[in-house]
C-alpha cells in the first residue's frame, strides 16, 4: 500500500471522510473568498469524537462540505444547518459559522488569547489585543429557514442568525467580578419568515451584558426591514424575500459600533450604539466594556429541537439525517456573495 493509500486507510478509520475529502477543493469557498482570518464550525461531529466538527485557518483553504459548507454554480458560499445534529457545548442549536481568527495560521497564539481577539478602546488592556475594534462587510441571500416548529410562538422560530459580534466567555474575568466574561452578544443579526408570508424580517438584537441569573439577561430587538420576533404580522413589500440579497456592515470604530443595513429595494438603515456604557436602565452600567470580541458570519439555525420551558427551545422536528430534514423543510441556508474582514473606520 503506498503513502496516499495508507494515509486514505486512516483518514475512514478515523470517520474523518467527510470531513477532510480530497473532493472538496473543487468548491471550497477560499477558492473565491479570503478565509485567512476564519475558522468554521459544522453541524456534524465526522471523528466521532463526542464534540461539533472545526475545520481551522490552515485547512479551510481547501476545505468543502457538499451539504453545509461550498461554493455554488453562481459562485455563493453557501452555510446550511439542519436542525437536528451536532451543537456546541453552549448552544441547542445548530450552525454552519465562520468565527473571526485574528491570529490566522500562527496557532502559537491560542484562539482565547487577546491577540486573538479584538477589544474596544474603554478596555483597560485595550492594546494587548489583536485589534481596537474591527469590520465586517457581508452581502448574502437567506435561501431556506426551518417550516416547522413545536412552539411557532416562541420568538426564535423560524429563524436564523446570519451575522454576530460574539464576547467571549471567560472564566476569569467572571472569577474577578468584573461584571464581564459572560459570552453575551452586542449583535446579532436575524432573519425570520414565518411559513405562510411572502417575506421575512431582519433585524438585530443587543444582549444585555448580565449574567445568566438576571432576569434583565433579555435580547432588545431592534427592526430593519419588516418585524422584530416577536411580531407575527406579514411584512409584506416593507419585508425580504428567501434569496432577496441585503447587505449588512459592522463597524466598531473606538467604543462605538456603526451599523449600516442596506437593501436593493428597501434602502438604507443606520444604528450606531456605545458600547462602552449601557445601552438602557437595565444594562450593565459599562457595557462591554471589560469584554473581549470576534465576528462570526454563516447560518446559525434558531429552530432548537429542545423541547424546554426556556423561550429559546422552540421543539422543532429533525431526524438527524440530513437528506430527510432537508426533504422536510427542517433546516436553514444562507448564501453569501460578499464577507470581507477589515480594520474598523471612523464614520464619514
Amino acid at each position: 500500500m503506498n503513502n496516499r493509500s495508507t494515509c486514505n486507510a486512516m483518514i475512514a478509520m478515523l470517520g474523518l471522510t467527510s470531513l477532510f475529502a480530497a473532493h472538496a477543493d473543487a468548491k471550497a469557498p477560499a477558492k473565491k473568498f479570503n478565509l485567512s482570518h476564519w475558522k468554521i464550525t459544522l453541524p456534524m461531529d465526522a471523528d466521532n469524537n463526542g464534540k461539533v466538527d472545526e475545520v481551522d485557518v490552515k485547512k479551510i483553504r481547501r476545505y468543502s462540505h457538499p451539504d453545509f459548507f461550498f461554493l455554488d454554480e453562481q459562485g455563493y458560499m453557501v452555510f446550511a444547518a439542519p436542525n437536528k445534529a451536532t451543537t456546541t457545548s453552549g448552544s441547542s442549536n445548530t450552525r454552519s459559522e465562520l468565527r473571526q481568527m485574528i491570529r490566522g495560521t500562527n496557532t502559537k497564539i491560542k484562539t482565547k488569547s487577546p491577540k486573538n481577539n479584538f477589544a474596544i478602546a474603554a478596555h483597560p488592556n485595550a492594546t494587548s489585543f489583536g485589534d481596537i475594534g474591527g469590520k465586517l462587510t457581508a452581502t448574502l441571500k437567506v435561501d431556506h429557514v426551518a417550516l416547522n416548529a413545536g412552539h411557532p410562538d416562541k420568538n426564535p422560530a423560524y429563524s436564523v442568525v446570519v451575522g454576530q459580534i460574539h464576547a467571549g466567555k471567560d472564566q476569569r474575568l467572571i472569577d474577578e467580578g468584573n461584571g464581564f466574561g459572560w459570552g453575551n452578544e452586542p449583535i446579532k443579526i436575524y432573519y425570520k419568515k414565518w411559513p405562510d408570508h411572502d417575506t421575512g424580517s431582519v433585524f438585530w438584537n443587543y444582549e444585555r451584558n448580565l449574567p445568566k441569573t438576571d432576569p434583565n439577561r433579555t435580547d432588545i430587538a431592534l427592526p430593519v426591514w419588516g418585524n422584530t420576533w416577536e411580531n407575527p404580522d406579514d411584512p409584506k413589500d416593507q419585508g425580504i424575500a428567501l434569496g432577496e440579497e441585503f447587505s449588512y456592515i459592522i463597524n466598531v470604530h473606538e467604543n462605538v459600533m456603526y451599523l449600516t443595513f442596506y437593501s436593493a429595494k428597501l434602502g438604507v438603515v443606520n444604528y450606531e450604539i456605545d458600547l462602552s456604557t449601557a445601552a438602557d436602565d437595565n444594562d450593565h452600567p459599562q457595557g462591554y466594556a471589560g469584554d473581549w470580541f470576534y465576528f462570526k458570519a454563516g447560518a446559525y439555525n434558531q429552530c432548537s429541537t429542545k423541547d424546554d420551558e426556556g423561550g429559546w427551545y422552540t421543539a422543532c422536528p429533525g431526524t438527524g439525517d440530513w437528506n430527510t430534514d432537508k426533504a422536510n423543510g427542517d433546516y436553514t441556508q444562507v448564501s453569501f456573495s460578499r464577507v470581507v474582514l477589515s480594520s474598523s473606520e471612523a464614520p464619514k
